[in-house]
């Protein structure tokens, strides 16, 4: 027989970067980190920015809602440390909204540097107000339940990518990406690569470039099948 699980569940143990590692994120393109993590990283594109200031940079701190239920993200609030991201997942359910305006409040109250989420948000005009990150799939008025079960600190699959509490968040206009705990020196490393790669380009496309080598090559190999 299943017990009944309990209320919260909570990991409090948890690996932070160093402040050097996060300011190494807090300036750069969603876009470039992805390039330095080998193409892979970012959450689902529906998960978009519903506040007027996207642009932000934090360490995850991870809930696990569920469906229609906020216990785990308000508890997480409570548990937060100043330059936190608030990470929830509601395994993408979108009939209530796991935050509003309120919470988000009290949230940048504590230092927390946004609010990303799989599921739906409410009262945007507080959100606005407030001036808090905040990522979701949309928004919707209808509130959740403060039942749990849920978790906080431990790993969560938001927007179709593995987030552990520790990992470095970084979003803007384009989305929100996911530099692993565990991959930080290395993607730091990579990205010194992929800033002097978009330097040359942007170079090259300011003189007047046209095309790229890559489609110059192709046609040169003859692979390329001209049809009438």
């Amino acid at each position: 027989m299943i017990e009944n699980a309990p209320l919260l569940t909570i990991k409090k143990k948890i690996p932070r970067p160093t402040k050097k590692q996060i300011f190494s994120f807090s300036s750069v393109q969603t876009g470039h980190i992805v390039d330095a993590m080998g193409g892979l990283g970012a959450m689902d594109g529906k998960i978009k920015s519903v506040t007027d200031n996207s642009l932000v940079c934090g360490v995850a701190l991870t809930c696990q809602c569920g469906p229609a239920d906020n216990l785990a993200a308000i508890a997480a609030i409570e548990m937060s440390s100043p330059g936190d991201i608030i990470i929830a997942s509601t395994d993408n359910f979108e009939a209530t909204a796991v935050m509003g305006d309120i919470m988000l409040g009290i949230a940048k109250n504590r230092g927390v540097k946004g609010f990303v989420t799989d599921g739906f948000v409410r009262d945007l005009i507080g959100i606005k107000k407030i001036g808090l990150p905040c990522f979701s799939k949309g928004v919707i008025p209808n509130s959740p339940a403060k039942n749990g079960p849920g978790k906080i600190g431990t790993p969560v699959v938001v927007g179709g990518v593995n987030v552990n509490s520790g990992d470095i968040i970084v979003g803007d206009l384009d989305g929100v990406v996911v530099v692993p705990y565990t991959q930080i020196s290395e993607i730091i490393k990579n990205l010194d690569g992929v800033f002097a790669a978009e330097k040359e380009m942007e170079t090259k496309v300011n003189s007047g470039l046209k095309k790229l080598n890559l489609i110059k090559n192709i046609f040169d190999d003859g692979k390329v099948k001209e049809i009438d």
